[in-house]
């Protein structure tokens, strides 16, 4: 038995970079000091320090090691497992603790306020490698639902527990199972939705590369509890890594009898069958997801009929997102006491959260549900970089709406969220600071459901496209105060009238830019102003002819000539009809002489 593993970060985002090559690395060193039966080095998933990675983790140690690369690989290994001194230099650590001694990676700010249990064993185990899932305790679950417990018991403990959908609408999982056993027929089908298409969201991804055993045997515990014998995990192409590690997790599900016919000798069986999504966000809908599986263009229908009385060739089905079904194993292993001891009575439970933007720890956090917005983004995020002031957080991607500093102290759940005039989501959380114009950020956003709206009603395909000519117009300089009136006008039409979710949702980044930030959006149409300098159109370089030393520096990076004046002799001065705003000037300017209005 070896005293020490290595754990190296394989997901995507330290894949990226390089640590693969890390791996291959560690194995040499290791070698040649003769240490290959004392230290062990294995590939596991994302350990949740994206911004910080290649990320490496000494267990049982607990120790990580941030931004590692193969020039960091020997020094690890020559001072840390065979001297026993840890590389300071490279540990995640907090200033003020005390360096001098191994101390416990989740005591620092980044891990203490968070609780795996969608995450489990992600950054732990090798997900390439059924074992070491089985030697957590993996497949458990689905061995004692079908040597222990009826159907009806199963959806009976999912009820209890009061897991909610963490795809977004936070629907109760145990009711749309009970809804889906109460059907007739033999017939049935259960989903997997991982089409996760929100910008900055990687929840689903993390779980999948991680741990992609969790999510099939509650694929096959909820067919148990409704009756169905074949699932279908949907997943966007785009997501290589996970594809990957979920065919090798079937493959050896499969091989061992855990998943295919007679599993358990319980007499069911359930197989599993991945189809790739081309990466169409309107997918993320259940009923759009439902006809891209059929064959069909992804396009949502009108409900009712909701998916679990006629889904997929028109039986029965229950579709959940990867990271509801990564709890059910914890619920039926722990109990329903268990989960509901975590977070709040109306959102049981933890979340997790793909924290991005202007934050200092960008990464992936999973916390208990009523954990304030505050703590995840000052205390476990670090805040915004460079001592930049906080303006706003986006929760809930393009479907969900922004919330200031007044509201941070918020508890975090799907119901509190939704008063805010926000949302969960399925778990994005963009960070904003100062320097971030909300009138470009709304744009941002409906510029990306314009290009994913599937087209099939008016309001979603002609009305979003509408707000975005609006938006354009009031970053351009265009917009007037009765512009701001057409655009929550059209907003609100738009909410009321379009067919699915998605459409319905579209206009909440606009509705809540406009409400909380209103003052920006008046500067923008009224004194044709961007107080963020962010849109281009509105902006105005001048050069402060107190300050200006006569130098020519800003003349020489001018790209257009726009900058006229003559060294030593003449202060210089910018054509505003030749300028086109690139900031150069600003950037050349040693003196601070070059001002942007």
């Amino acid at each position: 038995m070896e005293r020490i593993q290595v754990l190296v970060c394989a997901g995507t985002g330290c894949s990226i970079g390089n640590s693969s090559s890390l791996v291959e690395k560690f194995e040499e060193e290791i070698r040649s000091i003769g240490l290959e039966n004392e230290v062990s080095v294995l590939k596991t998933g994302c350990l949740g320090l994206c911004g910080h990675g290649p990320n490496v983790s000494i267990y049982p140690d607990n120790i990580i090691y941030k931004g590692v690369h193969e020039e960091d690989v020997r020094e690890i290994v020559q001072e840390h497992f065979y001297k026993g001194r840890p590389v300071h230099r490279l540990m995640i650590n907090e200033t003020d603790m005390d360096t001098s001694e191994i101390h416990d990676v989740n005591k620092t700010k980044f891990y203490e306020k968070q609780r795996r249990v969608a995450l489990n064993d992600c950054g732990v185990i090798d997900p390439e490698n059924i074992d070491e899932y089985i030697a957590k305790d993996g497949y458990t679950a689905l061995g004692k639902v079908l040597t222990e417990m009826t159907p009806q018991e199963v959806v009976d403990e999912i009820t209890k527990s009061g897991l909610r959908g963490r795809g977004g609408g936070g629907f109760p999982t145990g009711r749309k199972w009970q809804f889906a056993l109460n059907e007739p027929g033999d017939e049935k089908y259960v989903i997997c939705n991982a089409d996760e298409g929100d910008p900055g969201a990687f929840m689903d991804r993390s779980i999948l590369e991680g741990n992609p055993h969790s999510v099939l045997e509650a694929m096959a515990i909820a067919g148990y509890a409704i009756g169905a014998h074949h699932g279908y995990i949907y997943i966007r192409a785009e997501y290589p890594i996970a594809v990957d590690r979920l065919k090798t997790a079937i493959s050896q599900a499969e091989e061992l009898g855990l998943l295919g016919k007679n599993i358990f000798s319980s007499g069911f069986d359930f197989d599993i069958e991945i189809r790739l999504g081309a990466g169409a966000f309107v997918c993320g809908e259940e009923t759009a997801l439902i006809q891209s599986i059929e064959g069909e263009r992804g396009m949502p229908n009108p409900k009712p009929p909701y998916p679990a009385h006629s889904g997929v060739w028109g039986k029965p089905t229950i579709i959940n997102n990867v990271e509801t079904y990564a709890n059910i194993a914890q619920i039926i292993n722990h109990g329903a006491d268990w989960f509901r001891s975590i977070g709040t009575e109306s959102s049981p439970g933890t979340k997790v959260f793909a924290l991005g933007g202007k934050i200092t720890n960008t990464g992936l956090v999973e916390v208990p549900m009523g954990t304030t917005l505050r703590e995840v983004i000052y205390e476990i995020g670090g805040g915004c970089p460079n001592r930049k002031r906080f303006k706003a957080v986006q929760t809930g991607g393009p479907s969900g709406g922004c919330l200031t500093e007044e509201q941070l102290d918020t508890p975090i759940g799907f119901d509190e969220l939704v008063k805010l005039g926000s949302m969960m989501g399925s778990g994005g959380m963009i960070v904003l600071d100062e320097d971030n114009c909300m009138v470009d950020v709304a744009r941002f956003y409906m510029d990306f459901i314009v290009d994913e709206s599937c087209g099939k009603c008016t309001p979603c395909r002609v009305g979003t496209k509408r707000l975005l000519e609006l938006l354009n117009d009031i970053c351009e300089g265009r917009g007037t105060l009765d512009t701001l009136d057409e655009l929550e006008s059209l907003c609100n039409t738009i909410k009321e009238t379009a067919l699915c979710g998605l459409g319905q949702s579209a206009p909440n980044p606009v509705l809540s830019t406009l409400h909380q930030f209103r003052d920006e959006y008046i500067a923008h149409v009224v004194d044709k102003r961007c107080p963020a300098g962010v849109c281009k159109a509105l902006m105005k370089y001048e050069i402060d002819p107190d300050l200006c030393r006569k130098c020519g520096l800003c003349a020489r990076n001018c790209p257009v000539s726009a900058i006229s004046g003559q060294v030593g002799k003449e202060i210089y001065h910018i054509d505003p009809e030749k300028c086109i705003k690139c900031g150069n000037c600003l950037t050349a300017c040693h003196f601070g002489a070059v001002v942007r209005k």
